[in-house]
């Protein structure tokens, strides 16, 4: 069982910028962030795959950066000029295999809990 645990939401003005932090236990291949606004379905937000390729949906392209540190085993997720568009629920996903999809949910097998992205207008 691989233990995915996602830190770093808060609240921010728009224009600004947070970093989400998600910490794993197991030797994942594939990561993703996903979010899920209110009322609406969740949707891929980035993905990176064998440390290296990485793939955005083209509402965060240019202004979210994925990324593996790999010093402390971490995946983050750099968000900048921040929009209240991106507010959600922000879940970190692992697969400890190659995913041909890697902004596409059912394609992983574990998931954190969330952390919550507020921006304000």
């Amino acid at each position: 069982q691989v233990q995915v645990v996602e830190s770093g939401g808060g609240s921010v003005q728009a224009g600004g910028s947070l970093r989400l932090s998600c910490a794993t236990s197991g030797n994942t291949v594939c990561m993703g962030w996903f979010r899920q606004p209110p009322g609406k379905e969740r949707e891929g937000v980035a993905g990176i795959m064998s440390d290296t390729y990485t793939k955005y949906s083209e509402s965060v392209k240019g202004r979210f950066t994925i990324s593996k540190d790999v010093a402390n085993d971490a995946l983050l997720l750099q968000m900048n000029s921040l929009k209240p568009e991106d507010t959600a629920m922000y879940y970190c996903a692992a697969a400890l295999r190659w995913v041909s999809e890697p902004l596409r949910g059912a394609d992983y097998n574990y998931w954190g809990q969330g952390t919550q992205v507020t921006v304000s207008s």
